[in-house]
């Protein structure tokens, strides 16, 4: 039987205060354990927690960001449950009146652009942390009390590509609002994942089963295919899905039974009576939207019309906050009114070196300067695209211009006629098919020559003159 899954994503935000939600403790990564706590985080008998105006300031500009309606009277819950990194034995968090409701995130996929609708934005507490080795289980609750934003959406994604473009495009938000650093290595950023299958053209749900234990995008999608192909298989065998919480297991590309799935009614949510109800007045929904800077997709939109570049390189280049300022840099400092040459090199071969580096464009420590410098360069004909970009991984490596590397190690572009008939005779006469495969009708073939032609000159031969030579070599023959 054919199915077909229904994805509805969780995704937990640490906000980047300085200090908790409810108290004054520091709200560090990366301190000495259990340094950062206090009564109110330790929730000791008497200590009265107070909410951090930054955490609502924060929820308030998320929201709003993602279309959603501000709630004008929120309040804070006790969601109950026992577990040894929550020591208050309950979180705070918010239940049936939370901050904000009924937003979107807009996603492109292969069939056009989707809307994935975001049920609700809630302010929370983070719990605290279990460490296990063979000795035993030790707790750090320094992160207890760190205040969370909890981002849900309904089921809307069908595929583990849809999730992952719905990830992506909420985390570019989320840093251009500057609220988190949505580093997940530190845990700034997690995602639950829900999933389960019906027949094909069904429109009621399946049993679904909730994935933890994902630390990458990457590892979202990896444990939602490896999901459905799991629950296909049950149901293909005319078994039953249990409604469970699974944990991802990325060293055996697996998810295992952790636990039957709660309910809200588990949890026996109820007012926190420390917390008072919140009023929001109309007047802080407006100041929270003035301080809203440009988000990826208006400054998508802007690049096109000020620039004259594709959606597509547009996207590319506003996707990451920090990349998007250098881009814009680089753009507006070129000295042509035609921006696609150093439009290409940002999403080339720039982008290519910063990908293998495991960085962002601004992570390459290279100025604006120095990168157009080595565009004209090519633009010039002074070197190849190819040689480019050697000269790049020298320039981020060593820090020296794009001239100082061309001029040691003798890359200029081969333009010289003469230099290279050499060259050429000698792929022609170890080439004789592709030379034939020409003169048959061909065309193609040259460029095949061409690239041998690259190969031997070390990526230093003009490519333009070295087309034009071979095909006046192979008319003349």
């Amino acid at each position: 039987m054919e199915y077909e899954a229904v994805i509805g994503l969780e995704v937990h935000v640490q906000l980047n205060t300085n200090t908790k939600a409810f108290c004054a403790c520091r709200a560090e990564f990366g301190v000495e354990p259990n340094t950062n706590i206090c009564p109110v985080c330790l929730g000791l008998p008497g200590a009265l927690p107070v909410l951090n105006k930054v955490v609502l300031s924060h929820a308030l500009k998320v929201g709003l960001a993602l279309g959603c309606s501000i709630q004008n009277r929120t309040k804070f819950d006790r969601k109950n449950y026992f577990y040894p990194d929550l020591p208050k034995g309950y979180q705070i968090s918010q239940f049936d009146l939370p901050v904000a409701l009924a937003g979107e995130v807009r996603i492109d996929t292969p069939a056009g652009e989707k809307c994935v609708r975001v049920k609700r934005v809630h302010m929370e507490e983070d719990a605290g942390k279990l460490m296990h080795d063979a000795e035993g289980s030790l707790v750090d609750l320094n992160r207890a009390g760190v205040p969370l934003l909890e981002i849900v959406t309904e089921p809307d994604m069908n595929t583990p590509d849809e999730a992952y473009a719905y990830l992506t495009k909420l985390k570019s938000v989320i840093e251009y609002l500057d609220v988190s650093d949505c580093d997940m290595e530190k845990g700034s950023l997690r995602c639950d994942a829900n999933v389960s299958l019906r027949p094909k053209g069904e429109s009621r749900l399946g049993t679904k089963a909730e994935l933890k234990n994902m630390n990458s995008f990457k590892a979202v999608k990896d444990a939602l295919l490896y999901e459905i192909g799991r629950q296909a298989e049950i149901l293909d065998g005319g078994g039953k899905v249990a409604q469970e919480t699974r944990l991802w297991d990325a060293r055996q590309a697996k998810t295992f039974s952790m636990r039957s799935k709660e309910e809200a009614h588990d949890y026996r949510y109820f007012p926190d009576p420390d917390l008072t109800l919140f009023l929001i007045t109309d007047e802080e929904i407006g100041e929270a939207r003035a301080g809203i800077p440009e988000l990826p997709q208006q400054k998508a939109a802007r690049f096109m019309s000020e620039f004259g570049i594709s959606a597509y390189d547009a996207g590319i280049l506003t996707a990451d906050k920090r990349d998007a300022a250098f881009a814009e840099e680089c753009i507006k400092v070129f000295p042509s009114g035609d921006k696609k040459p150093v439009v290409n090199y940002l999403i080339g071969p720039l982008l290519a070196e910063a990908n293998s580096r495991g960085c962002g464009l601004s992570g390459l420590k290279l100025s604006p300067e120095r990168l157009l410098e080595l565009v004209s360069l090519v633009q010039k004909n002074v070197i190849s695209n190819l040689v480019s970009k050697t000269v790049l991984k020298e320039m981020i490596d060593r820090q020296a211009t794009a001239d100082e590397i061309v001029k040691s190690r003798n890359l200029a572009q081969i333009s010289d006629t003469s230099a290279l008939d050499g060259i050429i005779t000698r792929v022609l006469a170890e080439n004789v098919k592709s030379v034939q495969d020409f003169r048959s009708g061909k065309e193609n073939a040259v460029m095949f020559l061409v690239g041998q032609v690259m190969r031997m000159s070390a990526g230093k031969a003009n490519p333009k003159v070295v087309q034009e030579l071979l095909k006046r070599r192979l008319a003349d023959a």
